[in-house]
C-alpha cells in the first residue's frame, strides 16, 4: 500500500472512531438514552429529560473534549517542531503550569475577577484571562532563559523544567494557603476535569480554541520548512526568527484556551504528535493530524473517565496521565531495544 493510500486509510480510521466515540458518549452513563433518541434529541424533538441530559450535560462535555484534545495536540506539534525535540510539549515546557498559575492567581487570590467556583466553572472569564496572560508570561520567561530564540533544543526544554519546577511549587503554596473548600475545588481543576462542564464554560475559550487552530493550520507550510532547519527555511524566504515566535505564541494561546476549559491534561501535547507520526507515517509532525488524534484521545479518555467507576467520576487528567506514562515506558523500551 502506498503512503498516500495509507493516509487516507488512518484519517478514515480516526474519523470513525472519533464518530463511534461521540456516540456512546451520547447514549452511555448513569442514564443510558438509546441512539433513536439521541438522534431525536438533536433533530429539535426529545422528552425535556432527554433534552437537559444530552444537550445542556453531555454534547458540551464532548464538543470540550474535541476541541481541548485537537488544540493540545496541535500545540504539541508545534512545540515539538520547533525545540526539535520529542519532549518539547507544553507540559515539559512549562507553559501548562504557567497557565495553571495564572488560573489559581485569578480564583483563589483575586476574589473579585472570580465567575465561579475555582476550578468547577473553569471556562470562565476571569479563569480565562488568567490562564493566558500565565500562560504567555511563562512563555517570555522561558524564551528569554532560552536566549530568545524558539528552536534552541534543548536549552528550551531545560529552561521550561527549571520554570515548571518553581511554577508548581507557586501553585502548591496557594493551594495550602487558601481556604479548605477552594482549595479542594482548585485540587481537582489543576488534575485536568471536563467534569460538570456546561455551555457557559465555552463561551470565550472554546472560539479561542478554533481561532488559534486555524492559524496554526494555515502556518503548517512555514512550520514544515521550519523542521529543514533554520538555514535551509531561510534560504527558501521564511523569516525564521519571527514566524517561530509567531508559531509559537499561537501555540501558547491555544495551550492556555485549553486550560481555561478543562484545566491541566498532561502528556496528551507530548503524546498525540509522535503517535499520529507512526500512525500516519509521516515525514515529520504535522499539525493537522496531531489534532484530529489529540481530539480523538481526550474523547475516548472522558469517556473512560466519566464510566470507569460509574456513578463516580474521575478527572480526564488522571486517565490522561496514565496513558501519557505508558507511552513514556515505551519510548524507554524502544530506545533500550536501540542500544
Amino acid at each position: 500500500m502506498s503512503r498516500g493510500m495509507w493516509q487516507r486509510a488512518a484519517t478514515a480510521v480516526a474519523v470513525i472512531g472519533i464518530l463511534l466515540t461521540a456516540a456512546a458518549t451520547l447514549v452511555f452513563g448513569t442514564y443510558d438514552i438509546t441512539l433513536d433518541r439521541v438522534w431525536q434529541t438533536l433533530t429539535g424533538g426529545g422528552s425535556p429529560m432527554d433534552r437537559q441530559i444530552i444537550l445542556e450535560q453531555r454534547l458540551p462535555r464532548l464538543l470540550a473534549a474535541l476541541m481541548v484534545g485537537a488544540g493540545l495536540g496541535a500545540a504539541g506539534a508545534v512545540f515539538q517542531t520547533l525545540s526539535r525535540n520529542p519532549l518539547g510539549s507544553p507540559d515539559i515546557l512549562g507553559f501548562t503550569t504557567g497557565s495553571a498559575t495564572g488560573a489559581l492567581i485569578v480564583s483563589l487570590v483575586l476574589p473579585g475577577m472570580r465567575s465561579g467556583e475555582a476550578g468547577a466553572e473553569a471556562g470562565g472569564l476571569g479563569i480565562g484571562v488568567g490562564a493566558v496572560l500565565g500562560g504567555f508570561l511563562t512563555a517570555a520567561v522561558v524564551l528569554l532563559l532560552a536566549r530568545r530564540e524558539a528552536s534552541v533544543g534543548s536549552r528550551l526544554i531545560l529552561a521550561g523544567i527549571a520554570i515548571a519546577a518553581l511554577l508548581s511549587s507557586v501553585n502548591d503554596y496557594l493551594l495550602t494557603s487558601a481556604d479548605l473548600e477552594e482549595a479542594e475545588s482548585a485540587k481537582t481543576w489543576l488534575y485536568g476535569s471536563l467534569n460538570a462542564l456546561r455551555w457557559p464554560d465555552l463561551t470565550g475559550p472554546g472560539p479561542a480554541i478554533l481561532l488559534l487552530l486555524f492559524a496554526l493550520l494555515l502556518g503548517r507550510r512555514q512550520l514544515r520548512m521550519l523542521e529543514l532547519g533554520e538555514d535551509m527555511a531561510g534560504g527558501l524566504g521564511v523569516p525564521v526568527r519571527r514566524t517561530s515566535r509567531v508559531l509559537m505564541m499561537l501555540a501558547v494561546g491555544i495551550t492556555a484556551a485549553a486550560i481555561a476549559v478543562a484545566g491541566p491534561i498532561g502528556f496528551l501535547a507530548l503524546a498525540a504528535p509522535q503517535l499520529a507520526h507512526r500512525w500516519w507515517r509521516t515525514a515529520g509532525l504535522t499539525v493537522g493530524t496531531s489534532a484530529l488524534l489529540g481530539a480523538g484521545i481526550l474523547a475516548v479518555a472522558d469517556f473512560l473517565a466519566a464510566r470507569l467507576l460509574s456513578p463516580f467520576e474521575i478527572p480526564v487528567g488522571l486517565v490522561t496521565g496514565a496513558l501519557g506514562g505508558v507511552y513514556l515506558l515505551s519510548l524507554l523500551h524502544r530506545e533500550r531495544e536501540r542500544l
